[in-house]
């Protein structure tokens, strides 16, 4: 097959980058537009965790977060305003740590500042612990039609390991729960666990398939810094193991009927996660809450937000409402738009349609002709003119292939 990815044209090599047409983004439609809402505490925070997520105080301060968050929100609306939201993803931290009233308050202020769509994906991540799940049914009165619960493992053992609040017997439950209250349930799994053996990560991977699960989602542990594990390392499943748990979890997916349409997700037919597929496709999404990040695109130009991180801090910033809550507030350079696309795109296993790099990034496909070349002399990327999409040595090596793209 020969090769038709397109060329820089003579002038745009001349100096080794794109001419002027180039230089900042032309987008002639704004990409799909999300909602990401972040609840910081946790009822205690996980040695593993590098989220930005805090112990609850002794009576969370629910009404004046939510205050905040109505002050943050009204003051996001000028960059967003007229644009109809595709999913709402309710994230932390523990979303499930707010009251049945609270979480009925969050909606109704999402729907009353928002053009939301009628058929949105309204996701909520909830802690399988039995005080959160007695919740749920609440939570779908409210709106929530979709419930991501971490899981991570049904032996106790590997619970007390991980510094997880719940036992097996209430992640049994609380499955149970979530899938009579709402019409998708996400499960999160973790594997190379301390001390796990294959035999029990495929104990697990078949607890987890065994509900019917629709969308799985599973995560290597891995220590990342600043946080109890990378200080103090448990002994984990070395690198050859841990491959070997991955690819049974797939086999065992794939048998149970699920799809793995992302590196770390697999799904029914009808089941993927909306929300996730729109970062992945490069999609908008606005970031609300203390930490919270959000990509925003403008017709002339893509901004990286940031929040602050403190709970407090934020809380009192942005019921200021002087913009101080927002930490950061950056214009991506026309040199990144390449490796930012790619990062988020090549994680899709049937990657995405060579056209939209210029729908969602207003530059030519041709900005990063020098990559795509490389990557596919050297196998990782498929010689499809259509497609961006990682072979199947790219996609094991997916680290390598997205650097390409720096």
């Amino acid at each position: 097959m020969s090769r038709v990815i397109p060329i820089l044209s003579a002038q745009q090599a001349k100096t080794g980058s794109l001419t002027d047409i180039a230089d900042r983004p032309r987008l002639s439609a704004l990409p799909p537009l999300s909602v990401y809402v972040h609840v910081p505490w946790c009822v205690r925070k996980c040695p593993y965790c590098d989220f930005n997520s805090h112990e609850q105080p002794t009576v969370l301060p629910e009404a004046r977060y939510l205050d905040a968050l109505q002050a943050d929100l009204e003051q996001a609306l000028p960059d967003i305003w007229g644009r109809q939201v595709h999913t709402v993803f309710i994230g932390g931290g523990t979303p499930s740590l707010l009251s049945a009233a609270g979480v009925e308050r969050l909606m109704a202020l999402l729907r009353s500042h928002l053009n939301l769509w009628p058929d949105a994906e309204v996701t909520l991540e909830a802690n399988p612990g039995t005080a959160e799940a007695e919740r749920f049914m609440a939570y779908a009165a409210s709106g929530v039609n979709r419930i991501s619960l971490g899981i991570q493992s049904f032996a106790d053992d590997k619970l007390q390991a991980l510094g997880r609040v719940h036992d097996a017997a209430q992640a049994r439950a609380a499955i149970v729960m979530a899938q009579r209250a709402v019409p998708r349930v996400n499960l999160d799994l973790m594997f190379a666990l301390p001390g796990q053996t294959l035999a029990q990560c495929e104990q697990d991977a078949r607890e987890a398939l065994s509900f019917g699960t629709e969308h799985l989602s599973m995560y290597q542990l891995t220590f990342e810094p600043n946080t109890v594990f990378a200080k103090y390392p448990p002994a984990v499943p070395d690198d050859e193991l841990a491959f070997d748990m991955q690819e049974l979890i797939v086999a065992l997916a794939q048998d149970s009927g699920l799809e793995r349409y992302e590196v770390s997700a697999f799904s029914k037919t009808g089941a993927r996660a909306r929300h996730n597929m729109n970062y992945w496709e490069f999609g908008d999404y606005l970031g609300i809450g203390p930490g919270a990040h959000g990509k925003i695109s403008f017709h002339d130009r893509i901004e990286r937000q940031a929040r602050q991180r403190s709970p407090d801090s934020w809380m009192q910033s942005a019921l200021a409402r002087n913009g101080s809550h927002v930490s950061e507030r950056r214009q991506l350079a026309t040199s990144e738009l390449a490796f930012e696309f790619m990062l988020n795109a090549l994680r899709l296993k049937q990657g995405v349609g060579a056209s939209l790099y210029t729908e969602r990034c207003g530059v030519p496909l041709a900005s990063m002709n020098k990559a795509l070349l490389l990557a596919t002399k050297r196998g990782l990327l498929l010689e499809n003119p259509m497609r961006l999409q990682a072979t199947e040595l790219g996609w094991r090596f997916l680290n390598e292939l997205q650097a390409l793209f720096l």
